[in-house]
């Protein structure tokens, strides 16, 4: 389909490592002029469910200073563009977690929040895994928790886990290991 949005101009009003924060004068779908403010991400979101011959998995938990309280997460961080996302999802599987894995399937790629930005998201199933220690980011301050898959998604239902990839991961491994 063709794209009815119009690109005037655009300008980068902010940016940091991390992002760009853009705004561009556009011609709206109707044809009137408009306003739209778009988001850029420099990081692929790269996203892991762990899971072991138990059918256990990990949940990483962190006080998200954007939200202003604490979540509950599969381990997920941010790959380099440039650098290949299943190597970026092994570093951050082990930095947050301590684990390898030996079997990689990727299940998903995903937008998390399409109307204002361009973050593209991937999930990975991790199975046959080995625990060794954990590299934490000296930004990070996490809990670590493993527990049965069932009890995971469970938490997914109950609205304990909000986290949009964490949700759709969680989900989808259900579906895959029909749980």
């Amino acid at each position: 389909m063709e794209n009815p949005w119009k690109t005037k101009s655009k300008a980068t009003i902010y940016q940091n490592p991390w992002i760009k924060v853009e705004e561009h004068q556009v011609v709206i779908p109707s044809g009137k002029d408009g306003i739209y403010g778009k988001v850029i991400f420099k990081n692929k979101a790269l996203a892991i469910v762990p899971v072991d011959n138990d059918l256990n998995t990990w949940l990483v938990g962190q006080f998200r200073y954007t939200l202003d309280e604490y979540s509950w997460e599969i381990p997920m961080g941010g790959g380099l563009l440039e650098v290949d996302i299943i190597e970026s999802a092994k570093r951050e599987l082990k930095e947050e977690t301590g684990l390898s894995a030996n079997k990689w399937t990727q299940i998903m790629r995903i937008h998390t929040s399409n109307s204002v930005t361009d973050e593209e998201g991937f999930v990975f199933l991790a199975e046959d895994l080995a625990q060794g220690e954990t590299e934490f980011e000296e930004t990070e301050q996490l809990q670590i928790i493993k527990l049965p898959l069932k009890e995971a998604i469970q938490k997914v239902m109950d609205g304990e886990i909000t986290d949009a990839i964490s949700v759709a991961g969680l989900l989808k491994v259900a579906r895959i290991l029909n749980l």
